[in-house]
């Protein structure tokens, strides 16, 4: 399996819960609902552990406004 990094577009993000349902150990919110990663809450790019690639693909799948990206290298 290839590995995984995944960005954030916090600007898009419409606070509507998906990524947190589908990837709760990748994603977490701020205080206004704005997502954010629950291991490094002010970065902006994480690499994903290859055990946690199924939940963050199907969030990034889920996100109505594309407020996570995913590169696979």
């Amino acid at each position: 399996m290839s590995s995984l990094t995944c960005s954030l577009v916090k600007e898009r993000c419409i606070a509507c819960g998906l990524c947190a349902v589908y990837a709760p150990e990748i994603f977490d919110y701020d205080e206004e609902g704005i997502v954010l990663f629950t291991q490094e809450p002010t970065s902006t790019h994480q690499y994903i552990a290859n055990d946690q690639y199924d939940a963050t693909l199907k969030a990034y799948q889920k996100c109505p406004v594309r407020a996570i990206l995913i590169e696979k290298e």
